[in-house]
């Protein structure tokens, strides 16, 4: 997405959802395989820090923050092109998304609202 957005394969590689949909079906595979195995819940932030004592569950998460990261960074690529926003503005943002997720979105919305003069779009 970085070095060809628009090329076919990109396309119907990783901005059709092929590989947000195998990462989704990995995760969904360590759930439910090794769900309950370890001890700790969600209800808190102690009980989400045990969760993470299990290699497995760690696993799962990161499993489950590449799935996202790269919805949102197609997303991105996406929204960018119909706005007609240039590649080389998206970069960066892809960049932090991948690294640091919620922060990169921030960022993509912040490039957008300077070259659209609009914060909010009917199309998010």
């Amino acid at each position: 997405m970085v070095v060809a957005p628009r090329w076919k394969w990109t396309f119907s590689i990783i901005v059709s959802g092929a590989v947000i949909l195998l990462l989704s079906a990995v995760y969904l595979t360590l759930i439910v395989l090794y769900f309950g195995e370890g001890e700790g819940n969600f209800s808190s932030l102690d009980g989400v820090m045990k969760l993470f004592e299990n290699r497995e569950a760690v696993l799962a998460g990161w499993v489950h923050y590449l799935a996202f990261d790269m919805f949102v960074g197609t997303w991105i690529v996406s929204n960018s092109q119909k706005l007609g926003i240039k590649h080389w503005w998206i970069v960066p943002c892809l960049f932090f998304t991948f690294m640091l997720g919620p922060i990169g979105l921030i960022l993509y919305f912040s490039v957008r609202a300077v070259h659209t003069k609009k914060i909010l779009h009917e199309n998010f």
